[in-house]
């Protein structure tokens, strides 16, 4: 049994896990945080579709939880499926969001790499847009 190689990605939000948990799980605010990866998505027939700039994903993300666990699933084709394992967990009075990523078998070196830079761009918005003024952002709706 083999092991994919993975790197953890992380970054420290000033807002409480329950706030950062609720604002991630609810799949409609991905294009407002993962903007490298999510240019648009709807509920289509029970379930979300991403438009993304290698084109439409299936995605759904793990059940409410009181853990922390946000584990996304990315379907770019029928029968193929990425597992995205993200957690947040309590720092202080704020949260550290991980997010592991981790390299496909048919990634070059500088795929990986380019995955990662994203990955970090886009955990960078996700801190921008949490901790915004006193706006805030939705939290409702499912996941």
């Amino acid at each position: 049994m083999a092991t994919l190689k993975s790197r953890t990605l992380g970054v420290s939000i000033a807002r409480d896990p329950g706030r950062v948990c609720a604002f991630v799980a609810n799949l409609e605010n991905l294009p407002k945080w993962a903007t490298t990866f999510c240019l648009s998505i709807e509920r289509a027939g029970g379930a979300w579709i991403a438009q993304t700039p290698q084109g439409p994903v299936t995605i759904r993300i793990a059940s409410r939880n009181e853990l922390g666990v946000l584990d996304h699933y990315v379907s770019p084709s029928p029968g193929v499926e990425v597992y995205v394992p993200m957690r947040v967990v309590p720092s202080g009075s704020g949260s550290e969001v991980l997010f592991t990523l981790f390299r496909r078998p048919e990634m070059t070196d500088a795929q990986y790499a380019e995955d990662q830079r994203l990955v970090e761009q886009d955990l960078a918005t996700l801190k921008r847009v949490l901790e915004r003024g006193s706006s805030a952002p939705d939290t409702k709706g499912a996941g």
